[in-house]
């Protein structure tokens, strides 16, 4: 019952004239930066934050949450459309939303995204509310070797994302650890693979990554195909939304998604990429439809935005309850409470219940609103689509460009983010997935420091992973994750061995 009141007052607070409208303006100026190609909610967070110091602590809150779920959501246009993420975690969202597009099914894939950003955003409102102080009791028994063992999981599944061989797909996830290493050690101060260059000092930065690998990548490969005619966007606009049979298939990707990121984002350090990851590579192994994935599959849609935009939502429970940012985004969200002279940890829900109900009822107009944005704005999505390649091209990459400067005020980025897309595009021509290679490269440097906190607290014994419950368990399952997906490979490469002798006869 305290809930249910809790939630009414929250309510009452979130619909509040200011705070109402501020929740619009984040939710639209976190759709519209999502969209552009690098600059993502972190950047878009530090660039507004200091409009809220004149604000009350509740309407700031309320803005920068909507600018960051917002972001989140906005990312998934730029990856279907033109397979370029907005945001890390849209990474996951391109590998069957951009087949959508080429299919000239860019609406239905617009259309799904909003659907399952919008029902992940409510179960992970409804965890947040129900089972916050739950969620950060367990989070609060996570030490180093439970992370490693979380991030390990994510790591054999990142391997499970891959549509080819799995021996690729553990090959781009070890590519992506390597390269994860490069840049100054920050337990000893060696420089490692740094070539002598100094601008690799600080490593590379994740957007040149994912801009480079998707972005440019993709560019190539369209250039190459159109200067052949191999291929144009043929647009359907009469298939803008899901038929019967797709709206079923939906539902259940959409269930587990929210449940798989809700749960990874009330974990600190994991945050949406993870959630996602981990969500397509579960339902690419439990759905019946698993054979079009990365073909433009309904459900490889559906599930990654859903994890997305449940772990967006359940990143507050560790930032507010415990105040333990999850990730840089959830840091500038401390910040911005400390200034208002309110400490985030276990006392907020009793000292300031009406902030903490009224942001958590402000999740449930926000995705309303974001739903209510952008449904009718799918046709005008898709008709840029429309535009002529010549003008098309040019564009994404002075958008790629300008987001990449951006980040250091360094030309010596733009250029690291052109050599990535010559690696993306040969990955496409050798059939190597460029997504376990940028989770690989997301988590290594987290995985390494907490396989060192966990070595240094155990004295070396590197039994403490099984002998501890939550990371034996999760080592457990990744095994048998592992050992499932070399079956399946195997079984599969038995069969396609059997067709060609079955067709002789």
């Amino acid at each position: 019952m305290d809930i249910i009141t809790g939630f009414s007052q929250g309510l009452m607070v979130a619909m509040q004239p200011e705070n109402l409208l501020y929740c619009f303006v984040g939710v639209f100026l976190g759709t519209f930066i999502g969209v552009l190609p690098g600059i993502g909610s972190m950047a878009a967070i530090s660039m507004l934050l200091p409009l809220t110091f004149y604000l009350d602590p509740t309407a700031a809150i309320v803005m920068i949450a909507g600018v960051y779920y917002g972001a989140e959501y906005g990312g998934s246009i730029a990856s279907i459309l033109m397979n370029i993420p907005g945001t890390p975690s849209s990474s996951i969202t391109c590998i069957d939303g951009y087949p959508m597009a080429r299919e000239g099914r860019a609406g239905i894939a617009l259309f799904t995204s909003a659907i399952a950003s919008f029902g992940g955003g409510i179960i992970g409102m409804v965890v947040m509310a129900v089972l916050a102080p739950a969620l950060a009791t367990l989070a609060l028994n996570f030490g180093p070797t439970e992370y490693f063992a979380v991030i390990l999981l994510g790591l054999v599944a990142a391997s499970a994302v891959s549509n080819g061989s799995p021996v690729k797909g553990v090959a781009m996830v070890a590519a992506g650890l390597m390269l994860g290493t490069v840049g100054v050690d920050i337990t000893t101060g060696a420089e490692r693979f740094t070539m002598g260059i100094p601008e690799m000092r600080d490593g590379v930065h994740l957007v040149i990554v994912a801009m480079g690998l998707f972005g440019v990548g993709e560019l190539i490969t369209s250039i190459r195909a159109n200067a052949t005619g191999a291929h144009q966007n043929d647009i359907d606009y009469k298939k803008f939304y899901p038929t019967r049979a797709e709206w079923k298939s939906m539902f259940g990707p959409i269930w587990r998604g929210a449940g798989i990121g809700s749960f990874f984002g009330a974990l600190p350090g994991t945050g949406q990429t993870v959630a996602s990851a981990v969500a397509y590579a579960v339902e690419k192994k439990v759905s019946p439809n698993r054979a079009n994935f990365g073909k433009g599959a309904v459900e490889g849609v559906a599930v990654p935005e859903s994890a997305n935009n449940s772990a967006t939502q359940t990143a507050f429970i560790p930032t507010l309850t415990l105040g333990v940012p999850g990730s840089a985004s959830m840091a500038l969200v401390i910040g911005a409470l400390m200034m208002y002279g309110i400490v985030p940890g276990p006392r907020l829900l009793v000292d300031h219940a009406d902030l903490f109900w009224g942001l958590v009822a402000s999740f449930l107009i926000g995705n309303i609103l974001l739903l209510i944005l952008n449904i009718p704005m799918i046709g005008l999505w898709v008709r840029l689509l429309r535009i002529p390649y010549k003008y098309m091209y040019p564009t994404i990459i002075v958008l790629i460009c300008m987001g990449v400067y951006s980040l250091n005020n360094n030309v010596f980025d733009i250029w690291l983010t052109l050599a990535f897309g010559w690696a993306g595009y040969l990955m496409k021509l050798f059939r190597f997935e460029p997504a376990p290679f940028l989770i690989g490269f997301v988590l290594g440097p987290m995985m390494e420091e907490q396989l060192r906190r966990a070595m240094l607290l155990s004295r070396g014994d590197p039994t403490t992973f099984l002998t501890r419950p939550i990371s034996g368990t999760l080592i457990v399952i990744t095994v048998l994750l592992l050992a499932w997906s070399i079956r399946s490979a195997l079984k599969a490469r038995r069969q396609g061995r059997a067709m060609p002798m079955l067709s002789d006869e």
